[in-house]
């Protein structure tokens, strides 16, 4: 992919919505006349209610965008062996509670040709209560590795900044350095993580893998769901050569 462009940015004045290769706005039409993903100024919003919103697997919500579009309109997707650093500003709010089944709101998921099985996601960012804790953790869902965990609530309710690099390649090669910072302006400040892991599968599908960003939350929950949004914004991604 030597010809491929190598940086990626999302503003929301400048590009809105087609920043991304999808928009997964309420698929199922289950709440018709209601935006759920939007351009909001210097941010991006996404919206999910419950109950309501349902997708079109009924046993879970999704409100969510996908994958990075350059500016000649074509998707940009993450080959075999490829690293890439992503980072962004966060506004996680109360609301959005952690759950005992899945709630991601931040995935690289890899595609394979048309769609098809084999696909899925590689890396998720997921609010999670174990053990009666509530939880914004990283898993390396092939692995079966949780990455790093640090406990939400004091995450919640203000900007946090949030760095992924990534190697994706098949285990033992695939590798992660995670951070998060709060405490300073727009999510700057003293890291709350920095974990770094390898000898992870974070295979790539054979059409690349693609971020996501948003609310995928399962159902199963019901008493940890009700109305909530993030706020995403600063969003923006390289290829580097050396990981680290």
């Amino acid at each position: 992919m030597a010809d491929e462009p190598d940086e990626w940015s999302a503003d929301p004045r400048r590009d809105g919505l087609a920043a991304f290769a999808a928009v997964e706005d309420d698929r199922a039409g289950s709440h018709p006349g209601v935006r759920h993903v939007r351009a909001l100024g210097t941010m991006y919003r996404f919206d999910v209610h419950h109950p309501g919103d349902v997708d079109t697997y009924p046993d879970r919500q999704r409100q969510e965008v996908r994958g990075m579009r350059g500016a000649d309109g074509r998707e940009r997707r993450i080959a075999e062996g490829e690293t890439w650093r992503f980072a962004w500003s966060w506004y996680l709010p109360g609301a959005l509670r952690a759950t005992t089944a899945f709630t991601h709101v931040q995935q690289f998921f890899a595609s394979v040709p048309g769609g098809g099985p084999g696909g899925g996601p590689v890396l998720v960012t997921s609010l999670r209560r174990r053990g009666g804790r509530d939880l914004l953790e990283l898993n390396a869902i092939r692995s079966g590795v949780v990455v790093g965990a640090a406990g939400l609530g004091p995450l919640q309710g203000r900007w946090i900044g949030v760095v992924i690099e990534a190697r994706f390649a098949t285990a033992p090669h695939g590798r992660v350095h995670w951070t998060i910072t709060a405490g300073g302006p727009d999510g700057a400040g003293d890291a709350v993580v920095d974990v770094e892991r390898g000898g992870l599968d974070l295979r790539p599908g054979a059409a690349g893998v693609s971020p996501k960003w948003g609310v995928y939350r399962s159902l199963k929950d019901p008493a940890r769901l009700g109305d909530a949004h993030l706020l995403i914004k600063d969003l923006r991604a390289r290829r580097v050569r050396h990981f680290g």
